[in-house]
C-alpha cells in the first residue's frame, strides 16, 4: 500500500539525482497494455517477515512490528491495490482487491487471491531444488519473481485490466515508511483494542508512529466487516499520508524527500520497465487529492478449502471498474434544475392506481404499498404491456400529489396531466426503466465493500 507513496518519492528523487540505485528490480510479463494510453500499476503489500534473500528480519524489527517471528505469515499478499492512472493527468482511481476473494490460481486450485504469490513461489522453489539449485538467495529471488507474476495474472483475470507495472513492499518497508514520515495522522470512528494486531487506539483524530501504523492497517479482528474494513483502513492511511507529505512540502524539499527516497531504495521492488519519473509526473493527482479509492465488490461469502472466502463475480467486478473509471473521466455535470417543491401532506385523500409495465413481477404491489405508507389511499394494481417510461398522471388540480408520488418512487419517474382523470386519483405506470428507491443507508445496506475513500485529507474510518 505504501508503494504508491514511495514510488512518488522515487520518481521525484530520480528527477533530482537521476538514479534509483539500490532499488530491487524484477522482470514482468504483462501481455497487452491499455489501449487508451492509461497506466495500471499493481501495488503489492507482502505479509512476509523475511528480507529479499529469504533471511529473517532482525528480532528488534519483528518485535516492533508486533508480527511474530520469521516463520509466521508466509508470503500472503495482504494488500493488493490496482492504480488506474489516465494519460491526460485526470483523476486517479485506485481499486483495493479484498485478499480473501476466491479466484482460480493456475497450476493450483481455486483459493484466496492472497495465496497466489506464496503457492507459486513454493512450487518454483521446489522445482529448482529438484534440479539441483541450493543457494537460498537464488531460490528466494526466483520464487518471489514467480509469485509476483502469478499475482499479476490472477489480478488481470479478475479485473479485466492489463497490469502495466508492479511495485512490491513488505511489512518492514511499511514500518520504515511510517517512521520516515515521522508518524501519520489518522481518524477512527470508534475506539479499538485488538491483541492480535496490537491496535489500541481511541476514537477521533490522532498521530500514529511506525509500529502503531502497522497495527492500524493490519487489524481485522473486532471490525464489523473484518478484512473489508481493514481494506478501508489501508485506503485511509494512504490518503492521509499523501495529504501529509503534500501539505508539508515534501515533494519539493530535497532534505525532506531524502528519507522517503531511502525507503524506495531499500524496501520497494519494481519491474524493470517501470519509468518512475513518468509515473510521478502523471500521478501527481494522487498527491493533490484528485483520486478515489474503491473496494472491489463481492457477492457474499462461501466455504472453500475449509475456510471462509469472498465469493466474487468477475463480470460484476469488471463492470464496477469500468463504471468508476468512466465516472472519473466524465466532465462535471451542470447544476441540476431546481426540483419542484414537494408537499408531504398532498397524499391525503388521493388514491393511487399502479400498473406494472416493467416486466418485473410484483413491482406494482410493492410501489403501492410504499405509497400507502406515505399517506396515499390504495387503488387497483395491474399489469400492462411493457413500455420504457414511468409516469404519474394526475388531474389538473392534483399536481402536488403527483409530484410527491414521483419523488417517492425515485429518479426517472415523470409527471403528466390528464384533464379527463378524476380529481383525487393518480394513475401510475412503472416502465422497464423503473428502479425502486434504495433502502435507507445503513452499514449493512451499503454492502460489506463500503463506499469510496476520497484522497486529499484525513478520512475517518471504522
Amino acid at each position: 500500500m505504501c508503494s504508491a507513496l514511495v514510488l512518488l518519492a522515487g520518481g521525484t528523487g530520480y528527477a533530482l539525482d537521476r538514479s534509483l540505485t539500490g532499488t530491487s528490480l524484477t522482470s514482468l510479463t504483462t501481455g497487452s497494455h491499455s489501449a487508451d494510453g492509461s497506466t495500471n500499476i499493481l501495488l503489492i503489500g507482502l505479509d512476509t517477515r523475511r528480507d529479499q534473500d529469504g533471511g529473517p528480519l532482525p528480532t528488534a524489527v519483528l518485535d516492533a512490528l508486533h508480527a511474530g517471528d520469521g516463520n509466521e505469515g508466509g508470503y500472503n499478499t495482504n494488500t493488493l491495490i490496482l492504480l488506474h492512472v489516465p494519460d491526460d493527468g485526470g483523476k486517479v482511481t485506485a481499486f483495493s482487491i479484498p485478499r480473501d476473494d476466491l479466484v482460480p490460481i493456475p497450476g493450483y486450485r481455486p483459493d484466496k487471491i492472497k495465496q497466489a504469490y506464496g503457492v507459486t513461489k513454493a512450487a518454483v522453489e521446489d522445482r529448482m531444488t529438484a534440479q539441483g539449485v541450493t543457494d537460498p538467495a537464488t531460490l528466494e529471488q526466483a520464487g518471489r519473481a514467480a509469485g509476483r507474476q502469478a499475482t499479476v495474472g490472477v489480478v488481470q483475470t479478475l479485473t479485466g485490466l492489463p497490469v502495466d507495472h508492479v511495485a512490491e513492499v513488505t511489512l518492514a518497508g511499511f514500518y520504515d515508511l511510517a517512521n520516515a514520515l515521522g508518524g501519520v495522522t489518522v481518524c477512527l470512528n470508534h475506539a479499538v483494542q485488538d491483541s492480535y494486531s496490537g491496535a489500541d487506539f481511541p476514537a477521533g483524530v490522532q498521530q500514529i508512529t511506525g509500529s502503531q501504523a502497522l497495527a492500524f492497517v493490519r487489524q481485522r479482528h473486532g471490525l464489523t466487516n473484518g478484512d473489508l474494513d481493514r481494506t478501508h483502513r489501508q485506503q485511509a492511511f494512504l490518503s492521509s499520508a499523501m495529504h501529509q507529505v503534500t501539505a508539508a512540502g515534501t515533494w519539493t524539499d530535497p532534505s525532506k524527500l531524502a528519507a522517503l527516497l531511502d525507503v524506495a531504495h531499500r524496501d520497494v521492488v519494481l519491474d524493470q520497465g517501470f519509468d518512475v519519473l513518468s509515473f510521478a509526473a502523471s500521478a501527481s493527482n494522487l498527491t493533490s487529492g484528485d483520486a478515489a479509492f474503491y473496494t472491489l465488490p463481492i457477492e457474499g461469502y462461501v466455504q472453500a478449502n475449509d475456510e471462509d472466502d469472498n465469493e466474487v463475480d468477475p463480470a460484476h467486478v469488471q463492470a464496477f471498474i469500468r463504471q468508476q473509471i468512466a465516472a472519473a473521466a466524465a466532465p462535471p455535470a451542470p447544476p441540476a434544475a431546481p426540483a419542484p417543491p414537494v408537499d408531504p401532506t398532498a397524499a391525503a385523500g388521493t388514491t393511487v392506481q399502479v400498473d406494472n409495465a416493467s416486466g418485473t413481477p410484483g413491482e406494482a404491489a410493492s410501489a403501492e404499498t410504499m405509497l400507502v405508507g406515505h399517506g396515499f389511499s390504495p387503488g387497483a394494481t395491474g399489469t400492462v404491456t411493457d413500455r420504457a417510461a414511468s409516469t404519474v398522471v394526475a388531474a389538473p388540480g392534483d399536481a402536488a400529489a403527483a409530484t410527491l408520488a414521483a419523488s417517492l418512487l425515485g429518479g426517472g419517474v415523470t409527471t403528466a396531466t390528464d384533464p379527463g382523470l378524476t380529481a383525487g386519483h393518480l394513475r401510475i405506470v412503472l416502465g422497464t426503466g423503473y428502479r425502486p428507491p434504495a433502502a435507507p443507508s445503513t452499514a449493512s445496506a451499503a454492502g460489506p465493500s463500503g463506499g469510496p475513500v476520497q484522497a486529499g485529507g484525513v478520512p475517518c474510518v471504522d
